[in-house]
């Protein structure tokens, strides 16, 4: 009897105190609006200033005033760009063989939502890389596979043909079909092709494209034209490409680019910029550039040693393409939409349309006098630079430099009264 009065009285006050608390407040029907930048979102051909609404880990609407009244927090990002998350096809954050960069870390903080690391793992040590980065990061990581299945080991493991097992590779994108977008090779400078044709078998197994970093061996009778023309399947992509060394996309007795490069553009193979620390030349862009043959996608190979060296992140990249006469557009589109594209994830990355994943870039684009420096330590004066400023991933606010997001502490209420 007396355990039933003791329930009773409970449930009694229970019901009296939700009677007489305040209504419960209506939720916000946005969680974050972004207002008044200067958006451009080339997947959706937008190029101007509209407000971004997102709810949960979505963008929700995309229009040129929205209300926001109500919303959980609303950021004035006037006199800004707002793009898409940069999509980095060429990133190293785990790297065998000089140690990892965490993506939150060195990505998230230049705008960059989604990294693809290039060959850092293969088949023997992915499902380490993927519990040490990939799942413990807020960024996206997916990956080229290496079809070394010691990954990015140093140059006598990159030189292991016994090793290199198109089928363990294959096996291993098929366990991993979401991560895994296509197969990479490196560094491989034998007297044959074992290493592109182990590759290209695994992505032929597997419908992935391979990414290729192997240098120019003229003393061998190995050619960048055989490669590019005989070897490359359309899709197939040519990463360090404003590297001499990697691949000659310029002739280096008439300055022009070579008629076989077009050819293979034209046959649909791509080229990557991959800066990092040895693999953007000046010379070789600007020559390029100018002979109109710029790079499908923009990308850092960022690593410990480039992190320090020319600091190659994607706004660095970017910044670059724009001193050679690319517009801002054009360059924002190969650092979005192509790279999501070559790696057959557009368009669930790469844009701001609405039903999407807020990832998103905040961007400044600052005056001065800038030196900016390729990957043999000259530089190239410029008068603009991009700066990320705000990044938002999956809706949240993970990046913020300028604090557009944080309200002045006179303002915050108790915030001056220590709890």
């Amino acid at each position: 009897m007396t355990t039933r009065i003791v329930c009773f009285v409970s449930l009694a006050a229970v019901v009296l105190a939700a009677a007489l608390a305040p209504p419960t407040a209506a939720q916000p029907v946005y969680d974050l609006v972004l207002k008044g930048g200067h958006v451009i979102d080339t997947a959706n051909e937008i190029d101007g200033v509209v407000d971004i609404a997102v709810k949960g880990e979505t963008i929700v609407r995309v229009a040129e005033s929205i209300d926001a009244s109500g919303a959980g927090k609303v950021v004035d990002v006037s006199g800004l760009y707002v793009t898409p998350g940069f999509v980095d096809l060429h990133a190293h954050p785990y790297l065998c063989n000089s140690g990892p960069l965490f993506p939150d870390d060195v990505w998230l903080t230049t705008g960059t939502t989604t990294l693809v690391a290039c060959g850092d793992a293969g088949w023997r040590n992915f499902d380490d890389f993927k519990a040490k980065i990939i799942d413990r990061s807020k960024a996206r990581v997916l990956a080229f596979i290496n079809i070394v299945g010691k990954g990015i080991a140093g140059m006598e493991a990159e030189h292991d043909i016994t090793d290199m097992d198109p089928k363990k590779t294959a096996a291993k994108i098929l366990e991993h079909p979401d991560l895994i977008v296509g197969i990479k090779t490196a560094h491989y400078s034998n007297p044959d092709w074992i290493a592109i044709d182990r590759s290209i078998e695994a992505g032929r197994l597997t419908d992935r494209p391979i990414i290729v970093d192997s240098g120019i061996l003229t003393n061998t009778g190995r050619t960048t034209r055989e490669k590019v023309l005989d070897k490359f399947r359309p899709g197939d992509m040519h990463t360090h490409f404003y590297n001499d060394r990697q691949v000659e996309v310029v002739s280096r007795f008439g300055g022009k680019v070579q008629p076989y490069m077009w050819e293979a553009r034209r046959r649909g193979v791509l080229f990557d910029m991959g800066h990092g620390a040895g693999s953007f030349l000046w010379p070789v862009a600007s020559k390029a550039m100018a002979d109109g043959f710029p790079p499908d996608t923009i990308s850092t190979d960022l690593h410990q040693k480039s992190v320090r060296a020319g600091a190659p992140d994607m706004p660095n990249c970017i910044s670059k393409m724009m001193l050679l006469g690319m517009p801002l557009a054009e360059a924002i589109h190969r650092s979005t939409v192509t790279p999501a594209e070559s790696i057959k994830k557009f368009p669930e990355i790469g844009t701001l349309g609405e039903g999407k994943t807020a990832d998103i870039a905040v961007l400044k684009m600052e005056q001065g006098i800038f030196a900016f420096k390729d990957a043999w330590s000259k530089k190239k004066m410029g008068s603009h630079r991009l700066r990320a400023v705000m990044t938002v991933r999956e809706g949240e606010i993970v990046f913020d430099e300028d604090g557009l997001g944080f309200p002045l502490w006179t303002e915050a209420g108790e915030y001056d009264k220590i709890p």
